[in-house]
């Protein structure tokens, strides 16, 4: 009857956000709710072992960060510049943008870089009187391939990584790598295609654009440098937290409080707490709350046994189907927490016979990273993305949003399948 309970109130909730008639973020939490009251788990195991506050206090922590960093108009300075520099013509900015992204979520997270760039971007397109969302769009689509390509890119990555130790750093960028770039260039062609003809150059005098003085929407106050430096400090963080052992939302917790206590003279707290995207992070712990009823009632480890049971332990098909299903299922709930429920799954392969865990575990992590891409809420920074856009009045449909994602994973999924197949499991056919 529990599992009855949790899947229902789970499909009706999607269906919610789905129509997006209420609000997503009142959507999610009253599932969690719900699911408290129909005794499918207790409040404790709630707060402790199914909202990932770890994810909550990062992206808390980079809001923080982005809003101070803003007030300085950094970003007003980039978005001109950028702009400037491919003319304003829309395309080569598309592709920009994708790269730019693509580049950061493989060096740092991808929930990081987009909210780095999604503001940078917006400011662009309302400059240039473009449209908002091929540019978004291509911003959540190369941030989910870029930080596929890295140990530290996303988040399904980084527990991958703790969870099994052999797989460093370097392991990610040797086998996830080379595929990750072949998906990125994919990608560029597949939006280009779909964007090409619709975007065109607007009305704006290029000699006006060019003719503006990008310098005067800087604010060169003492602010401005505190706010690079400690951006840049908390990047170089982002890169040497693996060495250094110190968690990534600890790195990014201790610059927003640096930042905070160096500015509280030129920009009270109470106001940089009003920037954060609340209804972003509350979405966040409802969806957790959702899946962790999911979790709970052992749905979710039932369809990862179910792997088994299908492949009849074929280690080519396992391998396989573990793509797949990682690829569609995070499509429909967030990648973190499926991951979480998928490792200990995976790691009990080896009572199957299956020594040699690593092409699973790539295929684990390509699906993961991959599939976030079909849905608005398919991974985390889809989801920030998406409450960035709200907040400037850009609201991306979840609907149309999916007529875009869901044939780009597909794509993905084939190329993927291609990859593993040849790469890792041609020597275990027959």
């Amino acid at each position: 009857m529990e599992i009855i309970i949790a899947s229902f109130i789970f499909i009706c909730c999607y269906v919610f956000i789905m129509t997006e008639q209420i609000n997503r973020a009142l959507v999610t939490l009253t599932g969690g709710v719900l699911l408290l009251l129909t005794g499918i788990y207790s409040a404790e195991r709630m707060l402790t072992e199914y909202i990932d506050w770890n994810t909550i206090a990062l992206l808390f922590a980079m809001m923080v960060l982005i809003a101070i960093t803003e007030k300085t108009g950094l970003f007003a300075y980039m978005a001109i510049r950028f702009a400037q520099k491919v003319r304003g013509a829309p395309i080569p900015l598309l592709i920009g943008a994708g790269v730019l992204t693509g580049i950061g979520s493989a060096l740092l997270d991808n929930v990081t870089t987009v909210l780095i760039f999604v503001p940078i971007m917006l400011k662009i397109t309302k400059l240039l009187k473009l449209p908002a969302f091929p540019y978004l769009l291509i911003i959540i689509f190369s941030s989910n391939i870029g930080g596929a390509a890295t140990l530290i890119g996303d988040p399904p990555n980084i527990m991958i990584g703790q969870a099994v130790e052999h797989l460093t750093f370097s392991s990610f960028l040797i086998h996830m790598a080379p595929i990750a770039v072949i998906l990125f260039g994919i990608m560029l062609v597949f939006v280009w295609v779909l964007f090409r003809k619709s975007l065109r150059r607007t009305s704006l005098d290029v000699k006006e654009l060019l003719a503006m003085d990008a310098q005067a929407y800087l604010h060169r106050t003492p602010m401005l440098y505190q706010s690079i430096t400690v951006l840049l400090l908390t990047i170089i963080g982002f890169l040497l937290h693996a060495f250094l052992y110190v968690e990534l939302t600890t790195v990014a917790l201790s610059g927003a409080i640096l930042l905070l206590l160096l500015t509280e003279k030129e920009v009270a707290a109470e106001q940089i707490f009003a920037k954060i995207e609340w209804v972003t992070l509350f979405f966040f712990i409802g969806l957790f709350t959702l899946v962790g009823g999911l979790e709970e009632v052992g749905v979710i480890d039932e369809i990862a046994r179910a792997i088994v049971v299908i492949t009849n332990g074929d280690y080519v098909q396992t391998a396989l189907l573990i793509l797949w299903v990682s690829g569609l299922f995070s499509g429909i709930v967030d990648n973190i927490p499926f991951v979480a429920a998928m490792i200990p799954v995976v790691q009990e392969f080896e009572s199957y016979g299956m020594v040699y865990l690593d092409p699973i575990w790539w295929a684990l992590a390509l699906g993961a990273c991959l599939g976030g891409n079909a849905t608005l809420i398919g991974a985390s920074a889809n989801v920030v993305v998406a409450g960035l856009a709200e907040g400037a009045k850009e609201s991306i449909s979840f609907i149309r949003f999916l007529l875009y994602g869901f044939p780009l994973v597909i794509i993905s999924l084939i190329v993927a399948t291609i990859y593993l197949y040849i790469r890792y499991l041609l020597p275990y056919i027959g």
